[in-house]
């Protein structure tokens, strides 16, 4: 039986539903940061490992030999802590066409609502590498879990940098590939938190993390409300790094949007971009303001 409760409680716009997936994900000690929470991207891996179980147990096997992330948007609710108690992830279709569908998920944890997110992905032809149609199976299995629901996620900025922001220079590992041969949808969120730890550090010293190297007073503790993903083109392993650029969009009282793009140096071909909204607390994740050094600190990489 689907059990809706935490749909219905979500704040979700409801209008029509069909049936629910559900998964329970185990909490791994590996999952955790340095701030004694999950790592705001190990919930792209509940994400993922929840989308698999789901082609799997549908039987949607043609799809398992290929299918790509088109985008990505979470919203965090809630932290979670390490505990013996899995994530439970409840997932639903939201959009489905031709060659392409939209998912949505609830993420919970000791009976507390985590994060709410969706995903965009397209089944993939990985010999002739374009998109290609659902086949009738792939497309029973998800009009049967179809929802439609009206709560769209308000859009974030999202400009060209074009070489404007904080430059880093990520490299890849060989274990950020995954069985399609290029590196994995989920590591790229690592490029882009390693970025933006890098920018605000270097826009103020006391916009470096509390935990890290160094002494923690007057330090910042940075809470991921938002984060948006688009994948414009596959990033394949090498032993030389692409090129990573993050820029400050909007500056509030105590929140911080911020734009980034990984770029492939050798012919400026964009390979991904994201957006995220950071929130600045204290120590005890209470907001804080973002003080007038620190602001004018991160002005320098502000972009419209």
């Amino acid at each position: 039986m689907n059990d809706t409760r935490w749909l219905e409680q979500s704040g979700l716009d409801i209008r029509s539903r069909g049936d629910i997936f559900t998964v329970d994900l185990p909490v791994r000690w590996g999952d955790m940061d340095a701030q004694g929470h999950v790592n705001n991207g190990v919930y792209f891996d509940y994400l993922q490992d929840a989308r698999i179980d789901f082609l799997v147990e549908g039987g949607a096997t043609d799809m398992m030999s290929g299918v790509v992330a088109v985008s990505h948007t979470i919203e965090y609710k809630a932290p979670i802590t390490y505990s013996e108690q899995p994530a439970h992830v409840q997932m639903i279709v939201l959009q489905r066409g031709a060659a392409r569908f939209r998912v949505g998920y609830l993420i919970m944890h000791d009976g507390v609502l985590c994060a709410l997110a969706a995903s965009t992905l397209t089944p993939f032809d990985m010999d002739a590498q374009r998109p290609r149609r659902l086949t009738p199976d792939e497309v029973d299995l998800l009009d049967r879990h179809r929802w439609r629901v009206e709560r769209p996620f308000p859009p974030l900025p999202k400009p060209a940098l074009e070489g404007r922001g904080f430059h880093s220079r990520p490299l890849t590992r060989w274990s950020d590939v995954d069985k399609f041969n290029h590196v994995n949808n989920v590591r790229m969120l690592d490029f882009f938190q390693e970025g933006r730890i890098e920018m605000t550090t270097a826009a103020d010293p006391l916009a470096a993390r509390i935990g890290t190297a160094g002494s923690d007073e007057g330090r910042s503790l940075w809470l991921v409300a938002r984060q948006d993903v688009d994948y414009v083109h596959q990033m394949a392993f090498r032993r030389h790094p692409y090129d990573m650029y993050t820029a400050v969009t909007r500056i509030g009282r105590s929140s911080l949007t911020l734009a980034a793009e990984i770029v492939d140096p050798s012919d400026g071909t964009v390979i991904s971009r994201a957006q995220h909204v950071m929130v600045r607390a204290d120590a005890e994740g209470r907001p804080c303001p973002i003080e007038d050094g620190m602001r004018a600190g991160l002005a320098h990489y502000l972009v419209d």
